[in-house]
């Protein structure tokens, strides 16, 4: 049984001149996609099977990330159902020389376990013991969108 904390992945990507819009600021089909990618990492540690995108729920686009910062993404998984990981995915601009940083993107995911044919399987409970757990899941059960409830 994975804990929330377990399940918690932060990478980065250079905003390189391919990944831009007309505004020279990240695209934010490219954002989706590295949010999408290391979702899928949380939820596949919490569950130990492949997992994919199931839905995509309240997805903030609060600020641009422009080319040659940083795109910080962090990502948990905070509950988990029969076959279900609900996951909390928030995407940062980071500079690169102060590391500065500043949040431009947040949603949540729900990813579906599944086996190797491809059809939904169970998932391990979720630990949420220490305060750190406690603290990541409350944070995203607070921000949930109200449909998510």
């Amino acid at each position: 049984m994975s804990s929330v904390s377990d399940t918690y992945i932060e990478n980065r990507q250079r905003v390189q001149p391919t990944h831009t819009n007309n505004y020279a600021s990240a695209h934010g089909g490219n954002v989706v996609k590295w949010m999408d990618e290391i979702g899928a990492m949380s939820a596949m540690r919490a569950a130990g099977e492949t997992c994919v995108t199931a839905n995509i729920d309240g997805l903030d686009f609060k600020r641009p990330v422009p080319q040659g910062d940083t795109c910080v993404i962090e990502s948990y998984v905070y509950a988990v159902g029969r076959t279900s990981l609900r996951t909390r995915i928030r995407a940062y601009r980071e500079s690169p020389r102060t590391g500065e940083r500043e949040l431009t993107t947040e949603s949540y995911f729900v990813f579906v376990a599944v086996d190797a044919d491809g059809n939904p399987t169970p998932v391990p409970e979720l630990e949420v013991a220490g305060e750190r757990c406690r603290e990541l899941r409350d944070e995203a059960l607070a921000g949930e969108p109200d449909e998510s409830r």
